[in-house]
Parts: C-alpha cells; sequence; structure tokens
C-alpha cells in the first residue's frame, strides 16, 4: 500500500507564526497532498466500509485572527458539504496525523445522536475490544491527546457532549511526526475501519 506522503516539513508548516506565511504554506504543501489523498481514500474507505463516501478538504478562511492549527480532509455522505453531518477526518497539525470522527455543533440531529449514543454506549464500547481512544474535544494542537479507555462511561459522556448547545463530538488516533511521516494508507484505513461502529451510529440518524 502507497505512504501517505506527509513529511516533517509539511507538519512544520503550522509552527509558523506569521498567518500570511502559515496560510502560504498550507495551500503550497499541505492542501495538495489532502487533495490527492481525499480522491484517493474514498474510495478505498467505501470498499471497506460498505458505505459511500464523499471527500472535502477543508477551505480556509484567508482573514481571520490566528492562523489555522490544523487542515483536514473530511469523508461524509453528502457531495454537496460535511458539516451538517458526522464525518470522518484526516486531520494534519504540527502534532502529527490524526484519524478522527467528527461531529461538529453545527451538525443536525445532534439530540437524536447523542440518545443513541447513550443508548449503545456498552456496545460500542466492546466493539473497539480496549483500543484507547484520543479525545479531540479540548486538545491544544501541539502534542497528541491523552488517550482514553473506551468504556462505557467514555461513550456516555461523549453522548452528553454532543446534546450541549455549542457542543459535538471529536475522537479517534493519531500518530506522532516521526510515525506519521512513515504511516502508509493500509494503516490509516484501518484506523478508520477501528472507528466505523461510532461513525456507523452517528450517521445513522442524519
Amino acid at each position: 500500500m502507497a505512504s501517505v506522503g506527509f513529511s516533517q516539513s509539511d507538519f512544520a508548516v503550522f509552527r509558523i507564526a506569521g498567518f500570511d506565511e502559515r496560510m502560504a504554506e498550507i495551500y503550497a504543501r499541505v492542501r495538495p497532498k489532502l487533495l490527492k489523498l481525499g480522491e484517493q481514500l474514498a474510495p478505498e474507505l467505501a470498499r471497506r466500509l460498505h458505505l459511500e463516501f464523499f471527500p472535502h478538504v477543508a477551505k480556509h478562511a484567508r482573514r481571520t485572527v490566528n492562523p489555522p492549527p490544523e487542515t483536514w480532509a473530511a469523508f461524509g455522505p453528502s457531495a454537496r458539504g460535511y458539516k451538517r453531518y458526522g464525518y470522518l477526518a484526516l486531520c494534519v497539525s504540527s502534532a502529527g496525523l490524526h484519524a478522527r470522527a467528527i461531529v461538529k455543533p453545527e451538525a443536525e440531529h445532534r439530540t437524536e445522536m447523542a440518545r443513541a449514543l447513550e443508548k449503545r454506549a456498552e456496545e460500542l464500547a466492546r466493539s473497539f475490544r480496549g483500543s484507547p481512544l484520543a479525545r479531540y474535544d479540548k486538545w491544544d494542537f501541539s502534542r497528541l491527546p491523552a488517550r482514553a479507555n473506551p468504556s462505557t462511561e467514555l461513550f456516555a459522556d461523549l453522548a452528553h457532549g454532543l446534546i450541549r448547545k455549542i457542543g459535538g463530538l471529536d475522537v479517534g488516533f493519531g500518530w506522532p511526526r516521526e510515525e506519521a511521516s512513515r504511516l502508509d494508507r493500509a494503516e490509516l484505513v484501518d484506523a478508520f475501519a477501528e472507528l466505523e461502529p461510532l461513525y456507523r451510529l452517528i450517521r445513522a440518524v442524519a
């Protein structure tokens, strides 16, 4: 299987202090790789998970207060966009690479997702077979967030987060920079496959 293709210099882009300089490097170095990977990964995920995926690469505002601390390729159920739904994402930051399942505050049916997540918390915990999950809802972007055991309590807490007024969900797996630069697509697809039970749940109620 081919390499994911990110290098140490790609991750270093996110440590550039100046807004214009960082944006220029994101668009010159990182975004083209995400566009290519998005097109390659969508059919691979579809075959592995037996679901249809449409790739979307983040478009960052050119004028904002702070340069973006990460960028991503999102894989969701609609060709028109992804933020209204739960989605899978390959994210790139100064810390490395991340395979995540995400529900943003603007997503529809968050309450229904939360109810389903709480109801099936025990089943979901078993489905991860002990693989610890990282929570990205409050991480600082500089290092990989701490990982937690996939317990019933964890998924119940994630459900509570979904029903908050500006709540959401953001969990997954990460590879630090050195490992990420050697990562191949097979390992990445395996990580997304581990997230499949959670992703199917948040997708089913959309």
